[in-house]
């Protein structure tokens, strides 16, 4: 029978780069149980094996390397490193393209010379998407934390409190793949610093633009003048051709820059984090422009755009 090192080796290489996640059966125990550091979860083979799956599907070309053993009595560890390209989708979360060159350790305990606990300090699925450029994502088999029993407020009083805000209107743009420009109607920007620059969108994940924005580098933003109530009619509809017949150019990175704007904007994403329906993008500025132009405002309470100039209704 192989010794332990050399199982490890045999039994990670079928897992992870093979796609065999049953393999693992060879090494872990019956009461096997593995524990996140950082959460302070704890889950089982069977949810190690759905990890494996998914990680492999999401990452076909994955390929990991155990760099490192070290076993002394019944506790080991095991230093490894990973490679790989994020080409499918990992549950809501579509691919970046990106590749990935990581490396990380698991500490463990023995028992009849099986894995019966190990401690991970690196998230196999959370970590890793973050490197690959996706959000944080906890994994599919963790259980959240234990919440304190606060009862939720009605989505009917939550419009009710939205109502009593007055915000501006922008339209955030990019481009899809084949360099076709994409855009939608957005009154959830905010900007976070001056220094360093750095603003703030929301964008819900049903909206037709959101896959090509969150495989891009970099976004537009355009704060809508008074003037452009056309305008913000156009991207609020699910039309694929929303920029047919509208005055844009192309900003320094490529992200649509919208002609008679209040304002416009080209930044580039830092950081993209997941919000149950929503994605937080976070993007660093890189260019503006600035008009003359008041800007538009739109009122939750009675739903309508007003001039920022006048404050008539248009």
């Amino acid at each position: 029978m192989p010794d332990f090192k050399e199982l490890v080796r045999s039994v990670w290489d079928a897992a992870w780069n093979h796609g065999d996640p049953d393999a693992l059966d060879a090494i872990v125990h019956p009461d096997y149980a593995l524990e996140n550091a950082e959460s302070g979860n704890t889950s089982g083979l069977a949810e190690l094996k759905v990890e494996v799956r998914e990680m492999r599907a999401a990452i076909p070309d994955l390929r990991t390397t155990v760099d490192k053993i070290v076993v002394d009595n019944e506790d080991f560890a095991i230093f490894w490193s990973a490679t790989g390209t994020f080409l499918n989708p990992l549950g809501d979360v579509p691919p970046t393209g990106r590749s990935l060159q990581t490396c990380g350790s698991v500490q463990g305990v023995l028992r009849d010379g099986r894995i019966i606990r190990e401690r991970v300090t690196w998230d196999l699925t959370d970590d890793m998407l973050a490197d690959l450029g996706a959000p944080r994502l906890r994994s599919a088999f963790e259980q959240a934390r234990p919440q304190a029993d606060f009862s939720e407020p009605t989505i009917d009083a939550l419009k009710k409190f939205n109502r009593k805000f007055v915000t501006g209107v922008t339209v955030v743009t990019t481009t899809d793949s084949s360099g076709q420009p994409r855009g939608l109607t957005l009154s959830a920007y905010t900007p976070v610093s001056l220094d360093p620059p750095l603003v703030l969108v929301c964008v819900q994940k049903t909206s037709s633009t959101y896959p090509a924005l969150f495989e891009s580098d970099h976004l537009g933003i355009n704060i809508i003048a008074n003037t452009q109530r056309a305008v913000v009619d156009k991207f609020a509809t699910k039309t694929d051709d929303k920029f047919s017949g509208l005055d844009w150019h192309a900003g320094p990175a490529g992200s649509p820059l919208i002609r008679g704007s209040a304002a416009s904007m080209e930044a580039e994403i830092k950081e993209r984090f997941q919000a149950k329906t929503h994605t937080v993008f976070i993007a660093r500025v890189t260019h503006l422009e600035v008009s003359d132009l008041a800007p538009m405002l739109y009122v939750y309470m009675s739903g309508q755009f007003y001039d920022g100039a006048s404050l008539k209704e248009l």
